[in-house]
């Protein structure tokens, strides 16, 4: 399989290209237009944008926040720089961990602000996770849809224009360069956050499988109609727009400022998760490890592609990393199976005509990644 002579991406990473000399386009986005953007100017971009909205709505802006590292960094940065109001938001998708929970916790009491947490239907989100699992081999709409499309309910329903996010999309893929001014957007949403399934489509599908629900049920995971959307005058942007994203150093920053802490991530040595990625999720590692079934890789490769672009890490080092921790069976994945009733073998037949040419998963290699040390305190169907 063709990887990035550098990264290590491999071909089947999505949006992904090769130049000449066997570079992938990321790599490209990442270091060179990341260089040539004058952040300068539009961090100014940014002062204007804020003083635009500043102190005409019960709120300056509505931050989505989930606790993890991007998040917490958004907040910290957009109180701490501006001094602004925000009203926080977090869509719950059910599987938060308690270091999470506690490093929220500590940093909205450091920071002061207002939190509004919204956590859906669980038997509604079991039934979505299969559905999306069985047509996209992805368990995550829920979450996909719930983060991006709930923040943008509310600030049309409270009349709070400004929406801000943090990590742009540039940073992994080539949806979108960091020469766009990247926003989320419906169009974006459709593109990418909702794998192609609407809310519309996944109600029908679901009562085409002979559950009973209501309209309203997907509701939190449904952009607001265009109308409303544009009587609200939404601005929708990504913090990662206007400043130049680190991940290591707003790490640091938010460590040392608000006392966050890290955690283990399952499948994932510490050298290979530098920057604490993902560590809110609990089942985190069986949606990585689904990507390896996929795809060939998973978070070991994201993560030390970004080390090596930065000159953290070796690319011959990286390679080791990978090679002797990638694609091991997470314990999560048994608490997965038993949320939406499935067996292992069933869930080995979904993926299996769903890998992406030229990788084969060979499913009889059964090594268990580390069970993490809080996993007794994970949500256990039975």
């Amino acid at each position: 399989m063709k990887k990035c002579s550098k990264c290590l991406f491999p071909e089947t990473y999505e949006t992904i290209d090769y130049n000449k000399k066997n570079e992938c386009n990321i790599c490209a986005s990442n270091l060179k237009q990341k260089e040539e953007i004058n952040w300068n100017k539009r961090k100014k971009e940014l002062d204007k944008i804020i003083s635009n909205y500043r102190g005409k709505y019960d709120y300056d802006c509505i931050v989505p926040y989930s606790g993890g590292k991007d998040s917490t960094f958004q907040l910290y940065y957009l109180i701490n720089e501006y001094k602004i109001k925000p009203l926080v938001i977090r869509f719950n998708h059910g599987f938060y961990r308690n270091q999470t929970n506690l490093n929220s916790e500590n940093a909205l009491k450091k920071l002061g602000a207002d939190f509004l947490e919204f956590t859906p239907n669980w038997h509604i989100v079991k039934n979505l996770m299969l559905e999306s699992f069985r047509r996209k081999g992805d368990f995550c709409w829920h979450c996909h849809t719930g983060i991006y499309s709930f923040p943008i309910r509310v600030a049309v329903k409270f009349n709070i224009p400004l929406v801000i996010y943090g990590e742009p999309l540039a940073e992994m893929s080539a949806y979108y360069s960091y020469k766009e001014k990247e926003e989320e957007d419906e169009e974006k949403f459709n593109m990418v956050r909702n794998l192609g399934i609407n809310a519309e489509d996944m109600y029908n599908m679901l009562r085409g499988s002979g559950i009973n629900l209501d309209k309203r049920d997907l509701l939190p995971y449904s952009y607001p109609e265009k109308k409303e959307f544009l009587k609200a005058g939404i601005k929708s942007i990504l913090l990662g727009t206007y400043i130049k994203w680190d991940y290591k150093k707003q790490v640091d920053i938010i460590k040392k400022e608000l006392n966050w802490k890290g955690d283990e991530l399952e499948g994932v040595p510490s050298n290979a998760n530098p920057f604490d990625s993902k560590i809110e999720c609990f089942m985190q590692g069986t949606r990585d490890y689904i990507k390896f079934v996929k795809r060939g890789y998973g978070r070991i490769t994201q993560n030390l592609a970004t080390e090596i672009r930065e000159n953290r890490i070796s690319t011959n080092e990286a390679k080791k990393i990978i090679s002797k921790n990638e694609g091991k069976i997470p314990h999560s994945l048994k608490l997965f199976l038993d949320y939406v009733g499935l067996k292992e073998n069933e869930f080995n037949k979904i993926l299996k005509p769903m890998q992406v040419y030229p990788y084969e998963h060979n499913f009889k290699k059964r090594k268990f990644s580390k069970k993490p040390k809080d996993f007794s305190k994970w949500y256990k169907e039975k």
